[in-house]
């Protein structure tokens, strides 16, 4: 069983990374975003419940959140191992999942922390704007961004660094490098990958 946490700027490529991560290990990438998307299409309850919030331009409250990830962790694909993008964002989801694991005698195996040099990233961005046209993701917006994923997981990474299990991974390079690094990483603390 793998059970991976992956935290990292935005423009620091966890998409990307979660996705080659998930084939490697032969778990599923789970994104809050995503369970929310599938909760919303599938009009479930806590779908419903959702989509009252996104559809006012609101933050969906963390323990309609918590409800989301509990249901989607116990679901069959996701009890051999997963791979988490994107929750928890909170100290108090930390505990959350801690509860979520907890009552099957489980616990988080990794939290995989992509650094990249944030002028870096800046750029990353701003070019990734340009070729998609994104022109509110302005340098100003980009730069406030990074602040506020500074603000917020600095108590995470600190929370799971105490518990000796954040792998600190170079996320600048080519994607076969930055994976080659995770895996290399992953696999000297025991956790190697299914294929």
């Amino acid at each position: 069983m793998s059970r991976f946490l992956l935290i990292g700027p935005p423009g620091a490529g966890k998409g990307t990374q979660a996705t080659l991560l998930a084939q490697a290990y032969s778990i599923p990438a789970i994104s809050t975003g995503d369970i929310f998307r599938a909760n919303v299409k599938a009009e479930t309850p806590l779908g419903v419940e959702a989509k009252g919030f996104m559809d006012r331009g609101e933050y969906v409250p963390d323990s309609l959140t918590n409800d989301l990830v509990r249901d989607r962790l116990a679901q069959q694909d996701a009890l051999a191992g997963f791979l988490l993008d994107g929750y928890p964002r909170t100290r108090d989801q930390v505990l959350e999942l801690d509860d979520i694991l907890g009552s099957d005698n489980n616990e988080l195996d990794s939290v995989i922390l992509l650094k990249a040099d944030p002028d870096e990233l800046v750029r990353r961005l701003l070019n990734r704007a340009k070729e998609q046209g994104r022109a509110d993701d302005t340098e100003e917006v980009i730069r406030h961004r990074q602040t506020v994923y500074l603000d917020q997981t600095a108590p995470l990474i600190e929370i799971y660094s105490a518990r000796g299990i954040v792998v600190e991974i170079d996320g600048l390079g080519q994607v076969g490098e930055v994976t080659e690094r995770i895996l290399n990483a992953l696999t000297a603390r025991g956790l190697s990958p299914a294929i």
